[in-house]
């Protein structure tokens, strides 16, 4: 049997504080560390209330915990959850845990209470939430500021690629038509790296969601041919895509993405030969590749390539055909998505990029891709339909409508849903809506949609043209008679899309 003084060494030695309480609440031991952690000698708090431990507001709450706690009296180890805080000697408070442990002495029950200074795990845990906090008011305004840029950037974007299609359309001056061509090249090369910062920024700010679906590969390869032939061919290279009967259970929307950046770059970084995209069956899923006969990426420069701004031969201040930022969308897609992509390399003989996409799980809503938007039609200018164009933006809309006005169309012009709304009145004979999806006073294109729909019919088709980056997008419910178009659109792809729905 252990002495009463090895009893005492022990409970001194604890790295708590501890107290030992009476049925009655007064304290009949206290060990060294209660000095250490509330300042009081043993000697001054044995015999006293235990209540002299904590603040005076507590005490009352703290009374009937105990006469509670003596009823039912049981071990209740550290951690409960319960936030608690005791009073030192010189009037401060700490936040502790506290743990209770009956002790049977002869007829009456004792307490030992295990005290435990909290003080830097609060801390802790505070600074922690703070900077949660912080974190996602970050995010929050990143994300606002995405949409604003989205927007805002992309407008004078539109502008000038709607005016250059015009111009295109209406200049037959030899000089004037290189000046025109090279505006639009300029034209390009800003779309392109704005939209890749953007993708980018979306991917960090997690504005973009997955919406998994099952959907065939051949599909999105045929969008792809559509997209990427005539690219090819100004190369002298051989695009070649073989069938691809299999289903695959993923985004479609984004794995087009990924893959629309690994053609883009085998193009550009093949001299001679072919692009192919292939698919194979594997018995985990789907093997999609990317093949060329390009340059090649050295061993050595493998784990670059998926860094912004990084080039495979290119030095920082020389003349690029790109900006390095494909594969480095492809690198967060592919994340987002978990998925898997391997990379096999030899200079001088070309690349391979495999895609591993998960088999179909036979779920109803199949996704059905969009194909890839036809040549505009010949004979438009003989019906001359009547669009109705809807944009706050003054420079887009007057671009917008000189366009469609060269193509032969016929246009109505407004500013807000009210004036759309008045001008649908008095001409109700609208065969189509172009409108932005942003509005001002915060109206929506969805709404004027909507409100158009009552007064020149259900069916009425419409395009909704938008640079909105966040989900609000996706999310819209599904209407066969409305297409999207994100900004900023050239000027042949919005006349083919208009040729295409109308």
């Amino acid at each position: 049997m252990l002495s009463p003084e090895l009893l005492r060494n022990v409970l001194e030695s604890a790295p708590d504080a501890i107290v030992i309480v009476d049925p009655a609440g007064r304290i009949v031991f206290a060990s060294r560390q209660v000095e250490t952690l509330f300042g009081h000698a043993a000697e001054e708090i044995v015999g006293q209330r235990v209540e002299m431990l904590l603040p005076e507001r507590l005490r009352e709450i703290h009374l009937a915990h105990r006469r509670g706690y003596n009823r039912n009296a049981r071990v209740r180890p550290m951690g409960v959850g319960l936030d608690l805080n005791a009073l030192r000697k010189d009037g401060t408070e700490l936040p502790v845990e506290i743990s209770l442990s009956p002790i049977e002495d002869g007829e009456r029950t004792l307490v030992a209470a295990a005290i435990r200074d909290v003080s830097e795990r609060k801390r802790i845990q505070t600074e922690l939430t703070q900077a949660r906090e912080t974190a996602d008011r970050a995010n929050q305004a990143k994300s606002r500021f995405l949409a604003t840029a989205s927007h805002d950037l992309r407008q004078p974007l539109q502008t000038l690629s709607l005016l250059h299609g015009t111009l295109c359309r209406v200049v037959r001056e030899a000089a004037a038509r290189e000046a025109v061509t090279q505006q639009g090249q300029a034209i390009d090369a800003m779309s392109r790296l704005l939209n890749a910062l953007l993708d980018i920024s979306k991917l960090e700010s997690g504005a973009v969601r997955p919406d998994p679906t099952d959907f065939t590969v051949d599909a999105l390869f045929e969008e792809l041919r559509g997209e990427f032939a005539t690219l090819a061919a100004s190369k002298g290279l051989e695009l070649r895509i073989e069938p691809a009967a299999h289903r695959v259970h993923s985004d479609a929307a984004l794995v087009g993405q990924i893959l629309r950046n690994l053609v883009s770059n085998a193009i550009k970084y093949t001299r001679e030969g072919s692009v192919q995209l292939r698919c194979l069956a594997r018995a985990a899923g789907v093997r999609v590749e990317v093949a060329d006969t390009g340059i090649g990426i050295p061993a050595d420069q493998l784990p670059y390539i998926y860094d912004e701004f990084y080039q495979i031969g290119v030095a920082s201040n020389a003349a690029r055909e790109g900006y390095g930022l494909g594969l480095s969308i492809v690198h967060r897609l592919i994340a987002l998505l978990g998925l898997k992509l391997e990379v096999r390399s030899e200079v001088g003989r070309g690349s391979v990029f495999a895609l591993q996409l998960p088999p179909a799980t036979g779920a109803q809503g199949e996704t059905r891709l969009a194909p890839a938007a036809a040549a505009a039609a010949a004979d438009r200018q003989a019906s001359s339909p009547c669009i109705l164009l809807v944009d706050d933006d003054l420079g887009v809309r007057n671009a917008t409508a000189m366009l469609l006005k060269v193509e032969g169309y016929r246009v109505i012009s407004a500013s807000s849903l009210g004036e759309a709304v008045q001008k649908a009145t008095d001409e109700p004979a609208i065969d189509l809506l172009i409108t932005d999806y942003h509005l001002s006073n915060g109206e929506t294109g969805v709404q004027l949609i909507e409100a158009l729909r009552t007064i020149v019919g259900n069916g009425l088709r419409a395009i909704l043209v938008t640079g909105d980056t966040s989900s609000t997008i996706r999310d819209l419910k599904a209407d066969e008679r409305i297409r999207l178009a994100s900004k900023p659109i050239h000027a042949d792809e919005l006349l083919a899309l208009i040729a295409e729905h109308r």
